[in-house]
This record gives C-alpha cells, sequence and structure tokens, in this order.
C-alpha cells in the first residue's frame, strides 16, 4: 500500500521501518528533516510537507508527542487535512487526549476521511521488536481494513470502542504503569531505610504475587541506580496530566493517581524530565534528605 508516516522518534523510526519491511511504500515527513534522514536511507520518499504526505498516502500513520503536535500536523495550513482525498485514513499512535481524538475524528469526517486513535504501549523495545500493544478506538470496520498494518506493528491488538477510547485505555495503563513504579520506587527506599538489600528485596518480590514486568525492569534500574531514559518521564508527567484532565472532566476521584503526578511534578521540578521514570526513586530520597 502506500502509506505515509509522521514522527519518526524512538517508537516511530522503528515502527515505520517495519512497514517499509513488509514490503509498503512509505512517504515520510519530520519538522526537522535531519529526522526523516534515516528513513530515507531505507527506501522512504521524504516530502515537504504533511499534506504532500496525504496526499500520496492512503493511510497515514502519526506519532507524536502532545495534543498540540497532532493538532498542528493535522489541521494547520499544508497540515494532513489539505492533503486527504475522500476514503484515507489517519491512524494516530501517540498519547494524547480523547477530547483531541473526537475532535479530530469529527473534522476528519466531515472530508470523508477516517480516523482511529491506537495508541500503544511496550516502549522502544516493543516498537522495535514489533510486539507493541495496541488499543484502538474508531470504526470497527475501519480498523479490519488496516488490521494487516497494524500487525506489522504489535501482536497484541484490541479495538476498545468509538473514538477516544484507545486513548482511555491507555491513560488507563498509565495509571496502573507508573503507580506500579511510585510503588517500587517507595519499596526499595524503605528497604534500604530498614538497612536491607534492596536487590534481595526485589529478587524476593519477582517470585511472589508482587511480580510484574514493571519490578523487573523499572526496579532494577532503580537497584542499579541507572536512569538513563527507557522511557523519558516527561512523557508520563504529561500523561499524567492527561490523566487528571479526564478526571477532572468526569469527576471521577484518583487517590493514587494524584499523589503520583505530585511526585512527577517533582521529578520535573528537579530537571530529571529527561531521566527514566524510575528517577522517582530519588525524588523519594531527596524529600528523606538523602544525599544524591
Amino acid at each position: 500500500m502506500d502509506l505515509g508516516f509522521i514522527g519518526l522518534g524512538a517508537m516511530g523510526r522503528p515502527m515505520a521501518r517495519h512497514l517499509l519491511r513488509a514490503g509498503h511504500r512509505l512517504c515520510v515527513w519530520a519538522r526537522r528533516p535531519a529526522t526523516s534522514e534515516p528513513l530515507h536511507a531505507d527506501g522512504a520518499t521524504v516530502c515537504a510537507s504533511a499534506a504532500e504526505v496525504a496526499r500520496r498516502s492512503a493511510v497515514v500513520f502519526t506519532v507524536l508527542t502532545a495534543d498540540s503536535d497532532v493538532e498542528q500536523v493535522v489541521l494547520a495550513p499544508a497540515g494532513l487535512l489539505e492533503g486527504f482525498s475522500s476514503g484515507s485514513v489517519l491512524i494516530d499512535m501517540g498519547t494524547v487526549s480523547s477530547g483531541l481524538t473526537r475532535r479530530l475524528a469529527s473534522r476528519l469526517a466531515q472530508n470523508g476521511v477516517a480516523m482511529l486513535d491506537a495508541p500503544v504501549s511496550g516502549g522502544e523495545q516493543g516498537a522495535i521488536d514489533a510486539t507493541l500493544a495496541i488499543m484502538v478506538g474508531g470504526d470497527a470496520q475501519v480498523l479490519e481494513r488496516v488490521r494487516p498494518l497494524l500487525a506489522c506493528l504489535g501482536k497484541t491488538i484490541v479495538h476498545i470502542g468509538d473514538h477516544g477510547a484507545g486513548q482511555v485505555a491507555k491513560a488507563c495503563n498509565q495509571m496502573v504503569m507508573v503507580g506500579a513504579i511510585q510503588a517500587i520506587a517507595e519499596a526499595l527506599h524503605l528497604s534500604r531505610a530498614a538497612g536491607v538489600d534492596p536487590q534481595r528485596v526485589r529478587q524476593a518480590l519477582s517470585g511472589g504475587s508482587a511480580a510484574s514486568r514493571v519490578l523487573d525492569t523499572l526496579g532494577l534500574r532503580m537497584v542499579d541506580r541507572h536512569f538513563t531514559a527507557g522511557v523519558e518521564a516527561r512523557l508520563h508527567h504529561k500523561d499524567f496530566r492527561i490523566i487528571n484532565d479526564e478526571a477532572h472532566r468526569l469527576g471521577v476521584p484518583l487517590p493514587v493517581s494524584a499523589p503520583v503526578t505530585q511526585q512527577l511534578n517533582a521529578l520535573i521540578a528537579n530537571g530529571w524530565g529527561q531521566c527514566d521514570t524510575s528517577t522517582l526513586l530519588r525524588v523519594l530520597e531527596l524529600s528523606a534528605g538523602e544525599g544524591q
């Protein structure tokens, strides 16, 4: 198929490569031209604008950071909407608000363009390995049309519901995952304060009912004090802003996630936004007056 891809960062670049390797023709565009060079070397066509990507593609993927980024790429002059023809499909695989997704889907539908929100879980390694979990909102028939494309990118594809439902599922995913990171940080900080080896505690927890992928990966980072980013903490901070906005809109209490938000705020305030989210351990240490 003729496909387009915008958002060639740590997640998007390997995802775009999987589509190329599957034999599809790929057009790309990036706000920073250097970002598209590796994909050009792999055989992708570099376009001069998002509109050109849309004109040359039946399906366009976006993997962008924030609501404002997606809105700009879709609706701004020379944006995707300017280039889409009726029958095209936009698949937004970044993590943004469900409200924005619903607004964009409605606007695109006026031009005969379908949209799916399809945020992912699995991180950069999942993108590299094509093992992402993909949570899809939008029309089920549109999903079936593009399911073979999504199958190039992930191993679990679940249709959650109508437009925005995929983003709600991703918000729930982040609540559980980052809440677990905070809990692990507190557990390992407590063990150290009690004079007990955190590495042995993590090993014991991994063999019991507290075992999880988060404990295996993020817990190990904390024990090894390896805070170089797997996923930059600023992205989880952004996700929790979306979560809190949605909860405020719905009047839903967040007795666990709200305090986690404050810990993420402290992490950002200390200049650690580009570090891994396991740096939540350092926030606890700093609060306890411990050396860094």
